[in-house]
């Protein structure tokens, strides 16, 4: 178990990290929040947003926070598994062949626009991101850890896109929703990034380099050591299970979302300092957890209604353990 002077401990070395990452990331400190939370869960993150407020650049600035190695795959319709797993091919120099890796070989993967890309490119990604490790040529190779995937989606551009199916986005931990910056942020992110600066190449130079990725891996062990109370259980399996028959909702999470919400509830807490799970550790969680997992029935589409605020409804009427 955790105890509490590590939790302790875990909670400083994770807050100095927020505070590094966002000396870049101006704003959006909920979405940063949440990809950590992802991160030391040892989940992965599907974020949904429009264009040009800060993916790249986040996932850039936490890669240099830890030292760790950044990759980037831009989906396209014609993207083939090997682009981006890697393949065989053969060295005429040394007159043998050699596996070529692809960008998947990184420690933060940044995949853009994944539901551009046919089921063949998102299925080789989601091995990668369930198993740990790619198969090229029947020869397995493993990724270095910590490994995140920051897959994005992008929510008003439809055409020509392979939407995600509900099993596929079932494999993300976390959905993470990402909005416009308020005005007071917009401005000092403007004056920031156009300071002495000649296109629009983007400046991590400020960020600097607080944890060491075998750092991260411990951080990791630390939440999944965490003290979890049955009540604290039985609580967020009240929540997933209450979906599956709340008005409104046509299709509720299934049992690994109670999974992922206990997962993250677990990195919720260190990141709050504590060693144990509390009951609101599992409410801030929750919608980034079961958002992409619940499915609005097509009446509740049709006047407009949101999942998050029908996800909210379903928070406020499971009752929270007291003790």
């Amino acid at each position: 178990m955790t105890t509490s002077e590590q939790a302790a401990a875990a909670g400083d070395r994770i807050a100095a990290l927020e505070d590094a990452i966002g000396r870049a990331v101006i704003g959006q400190r909920r979405v940063l929040h949440e990809t950590l939370v992802g991160l030391f869960a040892g989940g992965h993150v599907l974020i949904e947003g429009l264009p040009g407020l800060g993916k790249t650049l986040l996932v850039r600035s936490l890669a240099r926070a830890v030292g760790g190695r950044f990759g980037r795959v831009q989906f396209t319709p014609d993207l083939m598994p090997s682009d981006i797993c890697g393949h065989v091919m053969f060295d005429q120099k040394a007159e043998q062949f050699r596996v070529r890796r692809g960008p998947v070989f990184c420690n933060f993967l940044l995949a853009d626009e994944i539901n551009r890309a046919p089921a063949k490119t998102q299925s080789a990604l989601l091995e990668v991101m369930q198993e740990g490790q790619v198969t090229i040529e029947g020869q397995s190779y493993a990724v270095d850890k910590p490994y995140l995937v920051l897959a994005t989606q992008n929510p008003i551009e439809q055409e020509g896109t392979y939407p995600l199916p509900q099993a596929q986005q079932d494999r993300f931990l976390l959905n993470v929703m990402i909005d416009y910056p308020n005005a007071e942020e917009e401005v000092a992110m403007v004056r920031g990034v156009t300071a002495n600066a000649v296109g629009d190449a983007l400046d991590i130079s400020a960020v600097a380099q607080v944890l060491e990725p075998a750092q991260i891996v411990e951080l990791q062990q630390r939440a999944a050591h965490l003290e979890v109370d049955a009540a604290i259980v039985d609580y967020a399996v009240r929540i997933v299970r209450q979906t599956r028959t709340w008005q409104g909702i046509e299709l509720g999470a299934g049992p690994r979302g109670s999974v992922a919400l206990l997962r993250a509830a677990r990195a919720e807490a260190l990141m709050h300092g504590r060693h144990f799970v509390t009951p609101q550790d599992v409410k801030e969680i929750a919608a980034a957890v079961l958002r992409h997992r619940v499915k609005l029935s097509a009446e509740f589409e049709i006047e407009g209604r949101r999942t998050d605020e029908v996800l909210a409804d379903v928070l406020v009427n499971v009752a929270a353990p007291r003790a």
